[in-house]
């Protein structure tokens, strides 16, 4: 036994379980969806960075445009062209041009720091020795990134030429890592968001799994409540998805559970019941021939009589407990003409009486032909049993329709109505027509209908008192194929 679902019981118990499914699926879901929230914020952080650095390069590209535009335009106070005064050109660009947050100007006249823009800056970068001889020294146009105190700056430096010579630098500094630092609420909320997730969706998983195990609770209730006396119990089965079918697979077991368990019982009771009497007579046969010694032979005689009673209906309520088996049958292809005619020879052998064949079917039909023989021979012996020496009997078959017909027909006392149903019953005989000298413990007919039901057939009566019964084998040409088990 797993111990991380369940401990062993020591009572014979079912075990205890420690870590039912629903608890296993609910942790599964919070730990898929806990790392689904994780990718979630993380992919969002890194999309949010991108965001960011796109827009500092832009905005220092967009600096940088600016700055060569101006210096190759017009002073707006003079209306001439700046020429070489570089240091107009920075006046200017400061003067119409305020740096957003997070954002530094600085100029550099000939290598030394000129002017820079207005406000406080996070950390003075023209105050740093090592980046204003950095900057200063800038021939080209340069893009990159330094570290200060206050995290890395990205820069756009730009030089500023007069006279073919360089004169002066303009940089744009941003400190990076302040706009990172505005990205923060947009994070915390994507993981607020993911939180709220979480927890609602852990709610919504437990409450799924609950209603999705409930049917199999149903199932571990059904079971624990079914024993050899009780088996009506079933599964209210409701939807279409795999526990519902789970339930009805159930149900059906249940069904053939209780199928069986009445045939069981049934034969049980009924050998209790028709052997009761054939052990009875035995026994009191027994018990006087100790004092009756010349009534040995007879006595003898007696008890092989009830002995072989008893066997052939040990031998009949056995073969009806084996018509509810799949392998009762055995099938294959029979010829309905040659099976007629066969079955009237057999038949002209069980007593003196005008044996006719009617009329024989054209076909070929798939069936047991050795069952189909025991049934019209059954048929057949009642007949006989209703007649007596000189009657007519007839046999006959036809096949139409995709229906099989084999019937006995005889001219005896016939069945009332009230009785045509009771006959087929086990140990039901009919107490207009049978002779008291019948054999057989009534179960013939109960023979000949499990026959004719395991090929999914019925068998039909018809009868008048004074006009005799006609007894028809109805089955079908093909058998339905047996739908596959699924594993």
């Amino acid at each position: 036994m797993d111990q991380t679902t369940s401990t062993e019981a020591t009572d014979g118990t079912a075990p205890r379980i420690r870590w039912g499914i629903r608890s296993r699926i609910l942790i599964w879901f919070i730990a898929v969806l806990s790392a689904a929230t994780v990718a979630a914020i993380l992919v969002t952080r890194q999309i949010l960075i991108a965001s960011a650095d796109a827009r500092i390069e832009e905005a220092l590209q967009q600096e940088g445009r600016e700055l060569r535009a101006l210096a190759g335009g017009r002073d707006p106070t003079t209306g001439e062209p700046f020429g070489n005064q570089v240091h107009r050109i920075f006046e200017v660009f400061l003067q119409r041009n305020l740096p957003v947050r997070n954002e530094m100007f600085m100029t550099f006249l000939d290598g030394e720091p000129h002017e820079q823009s207005v406000g406080t800056p996070i950390y003075p970068l023209d105050r740093d020795l090592e980046l204003i001889d950095r900057f200063g020294a800038v021939t080209r146009t340069e893009r990159g990134q330094v570290p200060t105190p206050a995290g890395d700056v990205e820069y756009l430096a730009v030089p500023v030429r007069a006279n073919r010579q360089i004169r002066g630098v303009f940089v744009a500094a941003i400190f990076r890592e302040e706009e990172l630092a505005d990205l923060a609420p947009a994070l915390w909320g994507a993981v607020g968001v993911g939180l709220v997730t979480l927890l609602v969706g852990s709610v919504l998983a437990w409450r799924v799994a609950e209603g999705v195990l409930r049917p199999v609770a149903a199932v571990t209730d059904t079971a624990a409540s079914i024993s050899t006396t009780e088996l009506t119990r079933r599964i209210d089965v409701q939807g279409h998805d795999e526990v519902s079918h789970l339930g009805a697979t159930f149900n059906d077991m249940l069904d053939r559970l209780e199928d069986a368990f009445l045939v069981q019982r049934q034969f049980v009771d009924d050998a209790g019941h028709e052997l009761r009497t054939p052990i009875t007579i035995i026994r009191g046969q027994l018990e006087t021939l100790e004092h009756e010694p010349d009534d040995r032979e007879q006595t003898v005689d007696l008890v092989i009589d009830e002995l072989d009673r008893m066997n052939r209906i040990v031998n009949d309520l056995l073969l009806l407990a084996k018509a509810e088996q799949p392998d009762f049958l055995d099938l294959d292809t029979v010829d309905v003409s040659s099976l007629t005619e066969e079955l009237h020879a057999k038949a002209r052998a069980l007593g003196p009486r005008a044996w006719d064949l009617e009329t024989t079917g054209r076909g070929v039909i798939v069936a047991d032909r050795q069952r189909l023989t025991q049934a019209m021979m059954q048929l057949a012996q009642n007949a006989t049993d209703h007649t007596i020496e000189g009657d007519r009997i007839a046999l006959g078959s036809s096949v139409e329709n995709g229906v099989a017909r084999l019937w006995v027909s005889d001219s005896g006392r016939g069945i009332p109505k009230e009785e045509q149903e009771q006959i087929f019953r086990r140990f039901a005989r009919s107490g207009n027509g049978r002779p008291s000298s019948s054999p057989g413990a009534g179960l013939g007919l109960a023979i000949v209908r499990a026959i004719a039901e395991a090929h999914h057939g019925t068998v039909d009566l018809r009868s008048e008192p004074g006009e005799g019964a006609t007894f028809t084998l109805l089955v079908p040409v093909d058998q339905p194929v047996p739908e596959p088990t699924e594993s």
